[in-house]
């Protein structure tokens, strides 16, 4: 099979296309004809070096497949050969096969395609769980959703309505995300390159503060996230893109409350049934056309350096896909 892996940590001249082997798969695994895969920071990050854990060389990055399954392992019940189906994996995705976990296979419903399917393990299971299970979200309450207009950003602003939040309050850096983030369904949006946009969000609430924030930004962004927030207000990390690591004072929270706790999407993944459930209820939003996904442009394999490159300077908009 054909498959895009890298031999050493760089930039996105690494990534090479290799003949190799199918992946050999055991008897609680499925092999996926994968039909497509979803292009992540995380895979920017394996490339680079500087994931969260550890990247053993040689490498073959993605996490998000879907496709048709090839085989099935002996000891796998309720998975046929055929099925349409998505996953979450750990690794192996830019290829023409991957292996996957019987217990880590979605079926995708009739109406959704490829590519959406593939659009929603990472960033839409992120935005869910930082909501619900990381967030607590209550109906009635108000959000807060940095970098709306990205893809955890612009999930996270669709399905804190669907879950029933009073306010969604997006935050983008420029008119054209801005509007956009309305476009998804936030009730106000503010441009945080503006000096005192804290000052904006705390008016929007009538001096409250939100109930719940995303934050992926870190340094100062952090620090006035939680300047907005509400008593017993909940304020979910979930990256830095900054690469600034904010210095934080725990026992600034007890006057008013509040938490600030963080979120790993591979610790979700150890809990099979909780993925399972929230995956399914995904996708059947976006079946119901109640869950808007933007696919930014699908690309064939061989153009996996090309797609990180246009990715990590900042040229696309949406879900980016490799078609093996």
């Amino acid at each position: 099979m054909k498959a895009v892996q890298f031999n050493e940590y760089g930039g996105p001249d690494v990534l090479e296309v290799i003949d190799t082997k199918a992946p050999a798969y055991s008897e609680d695994d499925v092999l996926i004809e994968v039909k497509a895969v979803g292009v992540n920071y995380a895979d920017t990050a394996r490339r680079e070096g500087q994931y969260v854990v550890p990247t053993n060389l040689p490498f073959i990055p993605g996490a998000e497949v879907a496709g048709v399954v090839s085989e099935v392992g002996s000891n796998v019940k309720g998975i046929q050969k055929g099925a349409r189906v998505v996953a979450l994996i750990e690794s192996g995705g830019y290829a023409e096969y991957a292996v996957v976990p019987a217990k880590a296979v979605i079926p995708v419903p009739d109406g959704v395609d490829y590519e959406n399917a593939v659009a929603l393990p990472l960033q839409g299971l992120s935005a869910y769980h930082i909501l619900k299970t990381m967030g607590r979200l209550e109906e009635g309450e108000t959000v807060l959703v940095h970098a709306a207009a990205g893809g955890v950003g612009s999930l996270a602003v669709q399905l804190a309505k669907l879950f029933g939040a009073g306010k969604v309050i997006a935050t983008a850096s420029n008119e054209e995300k801005l509007t956009f983030a309305k476009q998804m369904g936030a009730d106000h949006a503010v441009d945080y390159t503006k000096e005192d946009w804290e000052e904006k969000v705390r008016e929007l609430t009538d001096g409250e503060g939100v109930d719940v924030a995303l934050e992926m930004v870190g340094g100062e962004v952090f620090h006035k996230t939680v300047e907005c927030l509400a008593p017993f207000g909940r304020l979910v990390i979930y990256g830095a893109a900054s690469g600034e690591q904010a210095k934080f004072y725990p026992g600034a929270l007890m006057k008013r409350n509040q938490s600030v706790v963080g979120f790993f999407l591979p610790q979700i993944m150890r809990k099979p049934k909780l993925f399972q459930d929230s995956l399914s209820e995904l996708l059947a939003y976006v079946q119901k056309g109640e869950l808007k996904l933007t696919v930014g442009g699908t690309y064939p394999l061989a153009d996996a350096a090309n797609v990180h490159a246009l990715m990590q300077g900042r040229k696309t908009k949406g879900k980016l896909v490799l078609i093996p």
